[in-house]
């Protein structure tokens, strides 16, 4: 029997698969989980894939029912529709991947020369004697500087307090450490030269160790936030700081302890130790950078809501209270606004949105989404960039039945009359809605009449019921829980999810009027963040979180900012480049806006719609 080679992008999976067998069978066969509501009868369009090279079967009814003519042109099909009729490449779209699949994909490396700050250099030095009664500091200098011609002039207080007997011990041979003119850390020869990227979020810490010498991250972890004890939101937060400096530095603490954590995890993952670590670099919403590093947060509660300090910033790793290298420093991102932080630039870094070298051609829009969104347009030389307060329902907060991204949460839903066909995390009996599923829930109750475009859930469907007088929509009752409580989404659910989408569609409007662009003039859309590639584009456009365009325009990247936080980390260049985004954006105050609420309420509508000058025209 014939076989064929099916290459899968970006998840690198790649092997051999038999003539008659569909995409997503070759896509199970090789391991590969590609997201399948109705037993691949192709009706439930959750398969979407696109043929990147090589021969496919011809499309099908189904197919030309969910993609437009332009579409299958590009290549998009339905994966279990799909026959291979010769050796194919087949890229998977996030949106289409189980949870465990999209976070590989969050793990995907961005390839940069290494131009590390910190360098090792291997050193022989000649013993002391009678005849040769140099200090030890002077010795390794002089010794340094000669054999590797360099100019180096300081050594860090920690590094000389152990210097004396680390040098006898290793019989006067060991790896300097240099950053700058000055020696950071002193190590036997040879020892690995280990870097830490840390993405710090408002939920979640994330966290690369890479190696400084290749560029490669050796290990990557995801925590949560120690801080959300505090509050989900950034705002409750910074209150507990200005109401209290003993609370504050509480915060400051759990960061920094998450960190710690997080070298610990990641240095045993690869027998290795945290005081390798030599340089680190950390991004964080503007408030999480103030808060790490002990700065003044009042004044971002307040209008005009402006930072502390918004350029690079680099500070010792023990006056942090990071245990790694001591003499070690830490490189913050710079920070553009009040709400638009290193994070941001990061992203915006490791996307190439903005090239360092000429004028990007077209109109690209970047959204990071979280519990605050970040949002920039980038249109040839200039970036304009808005703040969104979308709130937490995204990640399951404020919703009855929702949670976050984790086993047994259901992450992709559908609705085909009276059966709802859901898939949760894991294959696991279901017990709650991550993001995901509830943007899919949402959209399939508007699409099946359910609700009206004003978020009203109507009576006519057999899964409403009223409970506490508010009506639910059931997807998962009592009785195929065994007796648990029914799983819903409730009208107060879909009120909240309405608030946080329309905060999102505004900042996009926004930018686009004050460029003087429209929706069609935007040749790509850039999702990032981790509820950003859980996410169905196709759902977020029929709820109206996202502008109506073909969904080959749009492009989800995973935790973009804690790949541009490891680019920041290897390389020097990277960073000039940081700060060269952050220099170039023109942030606009999103209240502060031309018909700011009029927008917002416009955009608070459900389905698919422009939006003109603040106003919204439907779709048909």
């Amino acid at each position: 029997m014939t076989a064929y080679t099916i290459d899968f992008e970006p998840v690198g999976r790649r092997g051999q698969c038999q003539d008659g067998k569909s995409l997503l069978d070759c896509a199970r066969q090789l391991g590969v989980d590609i997201v399948s509501l109705c037993a691949a009868r192709g009706t439930c369009h959750a398969c979407k894939v696109k043929v990147l090279a090589g021969a496919v079967s011809e499309t099908t009814a189904s197919e030309r029912e969910v993609f437009s003519s332009q579409e299958l042109a590009g290549g998009w099909r339905l994966a279990c529709q799909t026959y291979p009729t010769s050796d194919v490449r087949v890229s998977v779209p996030a949106e289409s991947m189980t949870t465990p699949q999209r976070t590989q994909v969050e793990g995907l490396e961005i390839t940069v020369r290494p131009e590390p700050p910190v360098h090792a250099y291997q050193v022989k030095l000649p013993a002391p004697s009678l005849s040769d009664l140099r200090s030890d500091s002077e010795r390794l200098l002089e010794t340094l500087n000669q054999q590797h011609q360099l100019h180096c002039s300081t050594i860090d207080i920690d590094v000389l307090r152990q210097l004396s007997p680390q040098l006898r011990s290793w019989k006067w041979q060991c790896q300097v450490t240099v950053r700058d003119d000055e020696v950071v850390a002193l190590n036997p020869w040879p020892s690995r030269q280990l870097g830490l990227a840390i993405d710090l979020g408002t939920t979640k810490v994330a966290g690369y160790l890479a190696s400084l010498s290749d560029g490669q991250t050796l290990a990557a972890q995801g925590i949560m936030n120690p801080q959300i004890s505090y509050g989900e939101d950034i705002i409750s937060r910074i209150t507990h700081a200005i109401d209290s400096p003993i609370e504050g530095k509480r915060l400051q603490r759990l960061a920094i302890e998450s960190i710690n954590q997080l070298a610990t995890d990641l240095c045993a993952r690869v027998d290795a130790r945290a005081d390798e670590i030599t340089e680190a670099v950390v991004v964080g919403n503007t408030a999480m950078h103030h808060l790490l590093v002990g700065l003044p947060v009042a004044q971002l509660a307040h209008s005009p809501f402006v930072p502390a300090v918004s350029q690079a910033v680099d500070i010792k790793a023990r006056d942090l209270g990071l245990h790694i290298t001591p003499g070690a420093y830490t490189h913050l991102l710079p920070n553009i606004a009040g709400f638009v932080g290193a994070d941001h630039v990061a992203m915006l870094l490791a996307t190439g949105v903005w090239p360092a070298e000429g004028v990007a051609e077209g109109v690209v829009v970047a959204i990071d989404i979280g519990t605050n969104t970040e949002v920039s347009l980038i249109d040839g030389g200039k970036i304009t960039t808005v703040s969104c307060a979308s709130g937490p329902a995204f990640e399951g907060g404020h919703i009855k039945d929702g949670m976050r991204a984790a086993h047994g949460a259901i992450e992709r839903l559908q609705i085909a009359g009276a059966d709802i066909q859901y898939q949760t995390i894991e294959g696991a009996p279901p017990v709650g809605l991550c993001g995901s599923g509830i943007l899919d829930a949402i959209a399939q109750l508007y699409l099946a009449e359910i609700i009206d475009d004003g978020g009203r859930m109507k009576d006519n469907h057999p899964h409403i019921r009223t409970r506490k007088k508010q009506r639910e929509f059931v997807l998962v009752s009592e009785e195929e829980r065994d007796g648990q409580p029914a799983i819903t989404i409730t009208q107060p659910d879909i009120r909240e999810l309405q608030l946080a989408k329309a905060a999102i569609r505004t900042g996009i409007q926004v930018l686009l009027e004050a460029n003087q662009r429209t929706e069609e003039e935007i040749e790509q859309v850039v999702i990032a963040g981790a509820f950003g590639s859980y996410i169905d584009v196709d759902s977020a456009i029929t709820i109206g979180m996202l502008p109506s365009l073909p969904l080959d325009r749009f492009r989800q990247v995973g935790n973009a900012a804690g790949m541009g936080a490891k680019l920041a980390l290897i390389s020097c260049r990277k960073r000039a480049e940081a700060q060269a985004v952050a220099s170039r954006v023109n942030y606009i105050e999103l209240a502060s806006a031309p018909d700011f609420m009029h927008t917002f309420i416009q955009a608070s509508s459900l389905g698919r719609y422009r939006m003109v000058h603040g106003k919204r025209k439907e779709i048909s």
